[in-house]
């Protein structure tokens, strides 16, 4: 994965605990996802996203994986910012990553309706009408998964300058999978693959950083 390293930044020093919570944040994200998945009685990922998780009695736990990880992200953007001193994308990297951060919180914040048989109880069908609330959770997923895509392009140009053929051929695949139209039919898979992308993206980002120093 060290293929997507963001190539020749500025030898400034930045704090190591900054970009580190970037390797939290997804780590922090996939494990409580994961741990909920195969938990909680009647969840389906087939059927449900995992954003859904944050329903229930048990929602805050889910509520609370999505601010930690949109702390991380910010953490992360932060690093960048203070990293990444020259060339292609300095601007643009930690502001995206900032929005990536942001709209996690927001996602967090705002929770998603309960529909499709979860939490346990609930009618086995899509709610009828939207709430205000999953309105303003799926816009904020939106927003912050396609800063995330702006924040790949802009590293895979970087890479391209500087003729990193492969950390931008992998920045490019990466930026394609977040920016994909969802599959009304396969929405929940889709989402789950976008969550593992975007947060290996960080993760890798977020070492290419120490490295750096």
């Amino acid at each position: 994965m060290t293929a997507l390293a963001v190539p020749a930044v500025s030898a400034a020093r930045a704090s190591d605990r900054l970009p580190a919570a970037g390797v939290l944040a997804g780590s922090v994200f996939a494990t409580s996802a994961v741990i909920q998945m195969v938990t909680r009685e009647g969840f389906d990922i087939a059927r449900h996203p995992i954003s859904q998780l944050s329903t229930g009695d048990l929602g805050w736990i889910q509520i609370t994986t999505f601010v930690l990880a949109g702390l991380g992200g910010l953490a992360l953007a932060a690093g960048i910012g203070r990293t990444l001193r020259i060339g292609f994308g300095r601007r643009a990297l930690p502001v995206c990553v900032a929005i990536f951060g942001v709209g996690l919180i927001a996602a967090g914040l705002f929770p998603m309706d309960p529909e499709n048989g979860f939490p346990v109880g609930t009618p086995d069908r899509p709610v009828a009408e939207m709430s205000w609330h999953s309105v303003a959770h799926s816009a904020s997923a939106a927003v912050a998964f396609t800063a995330l895509a702006v924040a790949a392009i802009a590293l895979t140009v970087r890479c391209v300058r500087r003729r990193a053929v492969l950390p931008a051929v992998l920045n490019g695949a990466a930026a394609l999978v977040l920016v994909l139209p969802m599959s009304p039919d396969h929405i929940s898979i889709q989402i789950a693959v976008n969550g593992l992308v975007a947060f290996t993206w960080t993760t890798v980002v977020t070492m290419s950083l120490r490295r750096a120093r």
